[in-house]
Formats: C-alpha cells, sequence, structure tokens
C-alpha cells in the first residue's frame, strides 16, 4: 500500500507549489487542508485530461514527440480555448528564458569567428596527432613483416645448408 502512496505522489503536482498557487490567488484566507487536496487532485486530473487528448493528437498526426501545439489543441478540443491565450503566453516565456540561456556564447567575449578559427585548428591538430599515430602504426607493422621476412631467409638458410 505504501509503494502505491508514492506512486499516486510521483503522479501529482508538488504540494509546495499549490500552496503558493493557492497564497497568491488568495492571500488573506486561510485554505483548508481537505480544500489543497481537492485542488490538488483537481489540478492533477485536470493535466492528466489535458496530456491524454494533447497525446491522441500527437498520434493521429503520426508524430512521435508531443508538442505545444499539440498541447494548446488539446486545450481547444476539449472546451478549454479560454486557457489558450495564457498557455501560449506561458510557451512564449519559457521560449524567451530558453533563447537568453543559450546565449552563453556571446557571453564569453570572443568573437564568433575566432572560435570556429580555435575550432578549426583542434580539428587540424587532432588530424595531425591521427595521421601520425596511423603513420607509427604502420611502420610498426612494416618492421614486423621485415624482421619475419629476415627470420624466414634465416630458417631456410639453415634448413638449406643442414
Amino acid at each position: 500500500m505504501a509503494s502505491n502512496d508514492k506512486d499516486d505522489d510521483e503522479l501529482t503536482i508538488p504540494r509546495a507549489a499549490i500552496n503558493k498557487l493557492i497564497k497568491e490567488i488568495v492571500p488573506d484566507i486561510r485554505v483548508a487542508n481537505d480544500s489543497r487536496e481537492f485542488i490538488l487532485q483537481c489540478c492533477s486530473e485536470f493535466i492528466h485530461k489535458i496530456t491524454t487528448e494533447a497525446n491522441l493528437i500527437c498520434e493521429s498526426q503520426q508524430k512521435k514527440t508531443m508538442s505545444a501545439e499539440h498541447v494548446l489543441s488539446a486545450l481547444d478540443r476539449l472546451g478549454f480555448s479560454n486557457y489558450k491565450s495564457d498557455a501560449e503566453s506561458v510557451m512564449n516565456d519559457c521560449k524567451g528564458k530558453r533563447r537568453r540561456q543559450s546565449t552563453r556564447l556571446e557571453h564569453l567575449g570572443i568573437p564568433e569567428e575566432e572560435l570556429l578559427r580555435q575550432q578549426q585548428e583542434l580539428f587540424a591538430k587532432a588530424r595531425q596527432e591521427q595521421a601520425l599515430i596511423e603513420q607509427q602504426e604502420w611502420l610498426q607493422m612494416q618492421n614486423a613483416a621485415l624482421a619475419q621476412d629476415s627470420l624466414n631467409v634465416t630458417n631456410e638458410d639453415e634448413e638449406y645448408e643442414s
């Protein structure tokens, strides 16, 4: 029974997130624990319904990855079109944050051309090192073959003399 409770906890929104949401919406009202639990269950059920519908849309389009567009379509299909603009706004905010995070190269202070030149130098150095290794292996194989040939010649000479 305890593992079932654990599985249920993994499928719900964290209680801290729900408590924060309640505090933001009704800051001056105390909300009973039963009510908090009920809100948590409603939110989880809502998310489950939307993701199930989005998954059906995704499968009907023969896609393997669910996208934001699938979720927005699910909101429409299930009659929650009034949430669509808020969802799009949050999606755009998330995309903006992702773009800001991906500008690490810009904050290095090194121009992109210089980074590209450094990368090309590293590739050239790696190719040169690889060619040297291959050349050394080839020389070792040749030396081993020469040693084997001279050993065979020596053995043939000994057999001929006897």
